[in-house]
């Protein structure tokens, strides 16, 4: 294979790569989001400088995705927390659980998607909306909500996905040393909203020791929504090196 040809190569095996090139156009995503109000000092233990923490509020997420160009049919289930950068508010991802290979490696390799194997659904049982999140066997996360109780305005829910989301990506040298360590930004851009409700939730998280969402406990439920979206997820950019 020529010098030229491995380096356009998106991923290895070279013959075989993990992942097509981007970007992906995500039809029919479909989220539902608890926002709740959890221990503030928790939460500032996770959240790195220089992000700050000025509301303790994290965003319990659960996202269908049955197709997704070039990766194919998956779901994802995580944790964002509400902060402030240099004067402009958005959401710092602290953890995605996901079931699908290319797109834990393409969001790893490509992005800053802190994204692990996890078993997160997403389904209506009668007339309840369920997410839950297992890790491995186990049960980790079980949200519900009120099936399309009442309408959300468009433009809410619009501005609830367009949030700056802020990511840490982190690579080693081969001696263990830190080679990549970053603070990114990415914001959806190009996004049509199909469909918007909230109604009633509950969210209950389970200790793990390895998927540790429940060291963020859930004290009051802030806000839910239920919405149903086509989108392209934006490029992310640097905004802090660790390492400068």
């Amino acid at each position: 294979m020529r010098i030229e040809d491995v380096v356009r190569t998106p991923s290895t095996p070279l013959d075989a790569p993990a992942f097509p090139v981007g970007p992906y156009r995500f039809t029919d995503r479909e989220y539902l989001n608890i926002t709740y109000r959890t221990d503030p000092e928790a939460l500032r233990r996770v959240v790195p400088e220089p992000l700050r923490v000025t509301e303790p509020l994290v965003r319990f997420e659960v996202m269908r995705m049955p197709d997704v160009t070039g990766l194919g049919d998956y779901t994802e289930s995580g944790q964002l927390a509400v902060v402030e950068f240099e004067g402009e508010t958005g959401e710092y991802s602290l953890s995605m659980y996901v079931d699908n290979f290319p797109a834990i490696a393409s969001g790893r390799e490509i992005g800053a998607f802190p994204k692990k194997l996890g078993r997160p659904r997403l389904y209506v049982d009668q007339d309840t909306l369920v997410g839950t999140l297992d890790y491995g066997s186990l049960p980790v996360a079980r949200a519900t909500m009120g099936y399309k109780h009442r309408p959300l305005d468009a433009e809410q829910a619009r501005e609830e996905l367009t949030q700056p989301t802020f990511m840490l990506k982190k690579l080693p040298h081969y001696d263990g040393t830190p080679r990549i360590c970053e603070l990114v930004r990415t914001r959806i851009d190009d996004l049509t909203v199909k469909g918007a409700w909230s109604g009633p939730a509950r969210l209950q998280l389970l200790a793990h020791a390895l998927a540790p969402l429940a060291d963020l406990p859930v004290l009051e439920i802030v806000s839910a929504s239920h919405l149903l979206t086509d989108l392209t997820l934006g490029r992310a950019r640097v905004v802090h090196d660790y390492l400068a």
